[in-house]
């Protein structure tokens, strides 16, 4: 054997233990991703009731005017959501990151809070106060004598997502902009650019990865929701169309698998198209000095114009936490600006009748974040600390459930593991352990982001100077890069627990029972009748609460675990 190929030996090989960690972690994607979405796509390309390929579903569904009216639905609520999510982030994040203006911290913290309410449950409030008959058109009918269709059909589904989902163009576009050096700022300004010629032709397209990323994410976000637009009564759009054919038809029907394969299709291409538009332009800057654009004074009438512009888009991001908040106090409130008069006993009949929903989430919520961090921070190693082969495709296969709507893993799991039984007779697919894996699955993505981050940043040298001391890689693995990894972990444990806690598209078609179901099954419930509101919001307001604080933890742990590193160096 040559040298040569015992050096790419050595390169690619493993220990017992790492390779016994790949296996396991091949095994639980295939078995609970890709094997689900496989079989849902198999089964969309074959005649029902054989195993012959065939296109004629989807003839079907393009013969169908429901399914294509839908399509092109799913499309302009996406489109227009992000065209609306941009024009509330770019103004918050522009002034924040540009200028020097008093509570910029608190204005990105407030714009991140849509992000803990599930969309559908703003829906509810954002009828109350935006609807035909809702308090800003009762005002502005009693004033000025006309009214608005905020939520008129599929405008109010654009609405309501756009203001759901904003914050992944705030935190992407902020971030981008704090990284252009200020040179390029400065070298334009030399040339005579400035005011919005100047953002236009300089900071906003360097600034232009970030906001794809971020408007990728919600265009693939709306696209893939599911109660919201039933909660707003909008059947005639993809993700409800494939819902209501499996729980309406069954499934046996291909339709179901049809419509989900294409929503699969269109997001992998959303999320293609982000990377293309940038293939072969360059965003990088040399940056000098501190780096990052230098935050300039406000005039008198920017400064003016500044907060008008914050106050607003903030009443309207907070509007869906106002309205959740009067409706959870609310006796009854119909037809009139605000309720008509306030009571505690919809807390009160919550806390008697949903006890069950807040413990299955904790429990559901905890075990997928917990499954998430460890098979995000394994994966992060493997792919940065090892040469085994194969060790991309895990990333790969991980990352691809951002491509994977929860409807359509949900209807994977029913098909793939409906026929598998316990010798009891029970289906696998009706366990709820099976939510806790599709949970873990779709929030798989963001945990190993954050551990990939933490390991990053993780210098080699550490644990070769570990191991040069006689540790052997378990030992420095537990001594060393666990607890520097710990930010990242906790960063990405809460993303998955909080995200997890409020996931409806999976759950809808996993449950089976109302003593199985977590605060997202027991919140769409509730908001099915308008006697049910009132507690629906109640528990809302709690779910709010719990996913708030679990995020102000991690935080406060994640700094706590960072001064003490600091203090050790």
């Amino acid at each position: 054997m040559t040298n040569l190929a015992i050096g790419r030996l050595r390169r690619f090989s493993a220990t017992p233990g790492q390779m016994a960690v790949v296996l396991l972690i091949a095994a639980f994607l295939l078995a609970f991703l890709l094997v689900p979405a496989a079989t849902v796509i198999y089964v969309a390309f074959t005649e029902k009731g054989t195993s012959n390929l065939t296109l004629v579903n989807f003839l079907d569904f393009f013969r169908n005017d429901l399914f294509v009216r839908s399509f092109w639905n799913s499309v302009y609520v996406s489109s227009l959501s992000v065209v609306w999510a941009t024009l509330f982030a770019l103004p918050l994040a522009v002034i924040t990151t540009r200028f020097q203006f008093r509570g910029a911290m608190l204005i990105q913290t407030l714009g991140f809070l849509p992000l803990i309410m599930p969309p559908f449950v703003g829906a509810v409030a954002m009828q109350l106060l935006f609807g035909r008959n809702g308090s800003v058109n009762l005002l502005l009918d009693q004033h000025l004598g006309f009214k608005l269709p905020f939520m008129d059909g599929l405008n109010g589904v654009v609405f309501v997502q756009s203001l759901h989902y904003f914050p992944f163009i705030l935190i992407n576009v902020s971030n981008s902009l704090r990284q252009i050096d200020s040179a390029m700022e400065e070298a334009a300004q030399n040339l005579g650019s400035s005011g919005f010629r100047l953002f236009r032709r300089i900071i906003f397209p360097l600034a232009m990865p970030g906001y794809l990323a971020g408007a990728s994410l919600v265009f693939v976000k709306v696209f893939d929701d599911l109660a919201t637009p039933l909660l707003l009564n909008v059947k005639d759009m993809l993700a409800p169309q494939a819902y209501l054919r499996v729980t309406s038809i069954g499934l046996a029907d291909p339709m179901g698998y049809v419509i989900s394969t294409i929503l699969i299709a269109v997001s992998i291409f959303a999320m293609w198209a982000s990377v293309a538009v940038m293939r072969g332009r360059e965003y990088s800057t040399v940056q000098r000095g501190g780096g990052g654009l230098a935050r300039r004074k406000m005039k008198r009438g920017e400064a003016i114009l500044a907060y008008g512009a914050v106050t607003l888009v903030l009443l309207l991001v907070l509007s869906p936490h106002i309205g959740l908040l009067l409706l959870s106090f609310a006796t009854i409130w119909s037809f009139s600006p605000l309720p008509d008069g306030y009571t505690m006993a919809n807390y009160g009949r919550v806390i008697g009748e949903s006890s069950i929903y807040i413990k299955n989430t904790l429990i559901y919520a905890s075990l997928a974040g917990l499954i998430d961090v460890v098979l995000g921070g394994a994966i992060a190693y493997l792919v940065l600390r090892t040469k085994i082969i194969g060790r991309a495709w895990l990333d790969w296969a991980a990352m691809s459930a951002l491509a994977i709507p929860g409807v359509v893993l949900g209807i994977g799991y029913l098909r793939t593991y409906y026929g598998v039984t316990l010798p009891d007779g029970t289906p696998l697919a009706t366990l709820s352990i099976m939510l806790v894996l599709a949970l873990s699955v779709r929030r798989l993505p963001y945990a190993l982001r954050a551990c990939y981050a933490a390991m990053q940043q993780i210098s080699v040298s550490l644990e070769e100077a570990a191991e040069n001391l006689g540790a052997n890689k378990r030992r420095t693995v537990r001594r060393i890069v666990l607890p520097l990894m710990m930010g990242g972990i906790l960063a990405g444990f809460v993303t998955s627990f909080s995200t997890a806690a409020v996931e409806l598209s999976a759950t809808l078609m996993l449950i089976q029972s109302n003593s199985e179901a977590p605060i997202a099954y027991g919140l769409y419930m509730f908001m099915q009748s308008p006697a049910g509101r009132g507690p629906g919001a109640a528990l809302g307001v709690i779910a709010v609460i719990l996913v708030a604080v679990c995020t102000f933890a991690s935080h406060y742990v994640i700094e706590r675990s960072q001064k003490a590193m600091g203090a050790r160096k």
